[in-house]
């Protein structure tokens, strides 16, 4: 005898999608800033060393504590762990650069290449939690995680050279394609019938 009750995993997925679906608001704000948080370290000019370190302590900041802000927001949600280490991560680097800017180009780019590293990973774990939930759009966050895990293996393969030219470039690119892929997975939520 077979009853119509849901499952338990189908009652989280419900769950997960209803929450994904009330605050995709709050997903696309998140990514629309990150997006342009990346484009400003894109553009900026890779001459000025000392302003690089500050303005990426404050974007790594920035970005971290609304990372945070959206983990809490969403703390039932799977995937809220590594999130968090995620915001925490940003946070911790923005304010080691921020506290000791003239440490040098060099501990930055350090600093950079464990930084994608912890993300990447972050990112591959998140989307991996949440694929069963995001069928066919919880790739976005796949291919952000590998992108991160790629730039830092171009950071670290090209020391010491590509330490003046590649930190805004690439700390730009970073947060682009992460903003690119909450953008993407908080607009497929705002459908109820596709979340």
């Amino acid at each position: 005898m077979t009853t119509n009750h849901p499952s338990d995993a189908e009652r989280i997925g419900h769950a997960f999608a209803s929450a994904l679906h009330e605050h995709w608001v709050l997903f696309l704000v998140e990514g629309i800033i990150l997006v342009i948080l990346g484009v400003g370290a894109i553009l900026l000019p890779p001459l000025a060393t000392l302003a690089v370190e500050i303005i990426i302590g404050w974007v790594f900041l920035i970005s971290g504590i609304v990372g945070l802000v959206t983990t809490f927001w969403m703390r039932h949600a799977p995937g809220f762990w590594w999130s968090l280490i995620s915001g925490l991560v940003g946070i911790a680097a923005g304010i080691v650069l921020l506290l000791w800017p003239l440490s040098g180009a060099l501990s930055l780019t350090l600093i950079l290449i464990a930084f994608f590293i912890i993300e990447g990973v972050a990112s591959i774990m998140y989307a991996i939690e949440h694929r069963s939930q995001l069928t066919g759009r919880w790739g976005w966050m796949l291919v952000s995680g590998v992108i991160d895990l790629f730039l830092a293996a171009i950071i670290f393969a090209g020391l010491p050279g590509t330490a003046a030219w590649a930190l805004g470039l690439l700390v730009g690119i970073n947060m682009v394609f992460g903003g690119a892929a909450l953008i993407a997975i908080s607009l497929a939520a705002r459908n109820p019938a596709s979340a």
